[in-house]
């Protein structure tokens, strides 16, 4: 038990240096990236130095970088992500979360398709390895992975919503509709979860080909059980160990990665939000919406490592109290 709280200890301490430090790197970045951000907000308005320097006050842009950067950590720290530089002056803390919902609404069903199938169709291609279907699933899962998501989720507007219309091409809902409608959200959910769907069918076939090289395999086969059993019941346990580790990552990439996808389909999510930001030099909502992410795939590979410790037998070994043998005293013969 000691060495599984020093193990989740050791992630905890380096996950947070790690997000330090993607937050100081970003931070400068964006210190260093060229424009005005007062005459981004005019627009092409000329400014007058009564208003620059009230602009420059309010948000503490006439202080040294290094000294906004410790206010910034300090703030970050405690909860608080700055408010966002615009006429609204919204905190950027709620406005990431009043996106948050709708980025979840395509990432939760695109990461539980894309696993399943995934798991399904690298399992077939394993099973029929070296036969036809074997060779569709895999050149399928190689073509699918090597097209980039935001033109597939063109080519699925081009296709679906031009010239099918069976799919509205933009938005999350009717006009003048709060919510989220189905309709809206299939082809950017489909967008999401092929790459991934790609990725996972081709992780699990290797995994699943090797657990069904191993003696156990040779051992269940002996005993006449039927090739689904020993398929589904002895080797997809020991082949899903690998997909955990995969799973949680993607699980992340899906949430960073929806930017692209949302500015696609003017889905509004983070990822629309993050780019818009971009455009407008907000660099409070920028630093906002990326910390968010950072932070969500940190807890998310904190815990998949946990959980692969715990499921994983070698790993679990290192856990388990070790037990104490006592050596009797011998007798030395002199």
């Amino acid at each position: 038990m000691r060495a599984f709280v020093f193990y989740v200890a050791k992630l905890l301490l380096s996950s947070f240096v790690l997000f330090i430090v993607v937050l100081t790197v970003l931070f400068f970045l964006l210190e260093l990236a060229p424009g005005d951000p007062v005459q981004t907000l005019v627009g092409d308005a000329p400014i007058s130095p009564q208003f620059e320097a009230q602009i420059n006050a309010a948000y503490g842009l006439d202080l040294p970088s290094w000294q906004r950067y410790f206010i910034y950590i300090g703030n970050v720290l405690s909860g608080n992500l700055g408010y966002s530089f615009g006429t609204n002056n919204e905190p950027v803390l709620g406005l990431i979360l009043s996106r948050a919902w709708n980025t979840l609404a395509l990432g939760g069903p695109a990461f539980i398709i894309s696993t399943a199938g995934g798991i399904l169709l690298g399992s077939i291609a394993a099973r029929t390895r070296r036969k036809w279907l074997d060779g569709g699933i895999s050149g399928g899962a190689v073509a699918l992975f090597s097209i980039p998501n935001f033109w597939f989720g063109m080519v699925l507007i081009m296709v679906f919503a031009l010239w099918l219309g069976w799919f509205p091409t933009q938005g999350k809902s009717p006009y003048g509709q709060d919510g989220i409608a189905w309709q809206y959200a299939v082809l950017p959910v489909i967008t999401m979860a092929t790459t991934e769907l790609a990725y996972k069918a081709r992780i699990m076939r290797s995994s699943m080909i090797e657990a069904l090289g191993q003696d156990f395999i040779d051992t269940a086969r002996s005993k006449g059980l039927s090739a689904q059993s020993v398929l589904w019941r002895h080797a997809l346990p020991n082949a899903l160990l690998p997909m955990v580790t995969v799973a949680g990552y993607s699980l992340g990439f899906l949430f960073a990665g929806s930017a692209l996808v949302e500015s696609v389909f003017g889905w509004p999510g983070m990822g629309l939000l993050l780019v818009d930001a971009i455009h407008q030099q907000n660099n409070m909502v920028v630093l906002g919406v990326v910390i968010v992410l950072t932070v969500t795939i940190i807890i998310v590979n904190i815990l998949t490592d946990i959980v692969y410790g715990l499921v994983d037998p070698r790993l679990r070994g290192r856990f388990a109290r070790k037990p104490s043998v006592k050596v009797p005293d011998q007798e030395v013969s002199v």
